[in-house]
């Protein structure tokens, strides 16, 4: 699985992205405010322990206690671009979080924290749908109409699960890409989820 904040098979191997094999270090992240600082670097860039505590309203305490646990285990780091030697500002290491279900799935510690951070995505998702709902008529009318969200049920095997999320994130990038440059773009957060079912029973 992949996190932008904070699952599915293995994503190949990257600079962006942190693969995650120890349990152990997959719980430093899977703390309700330590995943909330670690995606509040990557959307908004690099912070203070200050300025992350304003933002998410914490104190200024714990955010810089949580920052240096997330430092501990190599998700942020001290920015090397300080704009001011008597603040520490902070940035993430890695713009994704992955991991494999199955390596992660081998003990009860490590079933837990997977289960925490699917949760989690999916109150990102959640808030994510809320926040347009909220502000909608400030967007205007092409991002009304490209916004939202659609369900599939399609018949597939593990594989070709595993070779869509591959394709899917190599036509993000590509769309990206073509985008750069415009000032129509905006940032978007994209979901993507696969689970198997054996009958309707929502």
């Amino acid at each position: 699985m992949q996190s932008y904040l904070c699952d599915m098979q293995e994503w190949p191997e990257s600079a962006d992205t942190y693969h995650v094999r120890d349990p152990r270090v997959m719980k430093a992240v899977a703390h309700p405010l330590r995943v909330r600082l670690l995606g509040a670097l990557r959307v908004d860039g690099p912070a203070t322990a200050t300025e992350l505590a304003a933002k998410l309203g914490e104190s200024s305490g714990s955010t810089s206690y949580h920052l240096r646990q997330l430092a501990r285990y190599g998700f942020v780091e001290e920015d090397p671009e300080q704009r001011d030697a008597r603040e520490r500002r902070w940035r993430a290491v890695h713009q994704y979080t992955a991991w494999s279900e199955l390596e992660l799935g081998g003990t009860s510690e490590g079933r837990e924290v997977a289960g925490f951070m699917r949760d989690r995505q999916t109150e990102v998702l959640l808030a994510n749908r809320r926040s347009f709902e909220r502000d909608r008529d400030s967007w205007g009318p092409e991002w009304i109409e490209a916004a939202g969200m659609s369900d599939h049920l399609a018949r597939l095997t593990p594989a070709s699960i595993t070779a869509l999320y591959a394709r899917v994130q190599e036509l993000i990038r590509e769309m990206e890409a073509v985008d750069a440059a415009d000032p129509a773009a905006e940032r978007v957060m994209l979901h993507l989820a696969a689970f198997p079912i054996r009958g309707y029973d929502l």
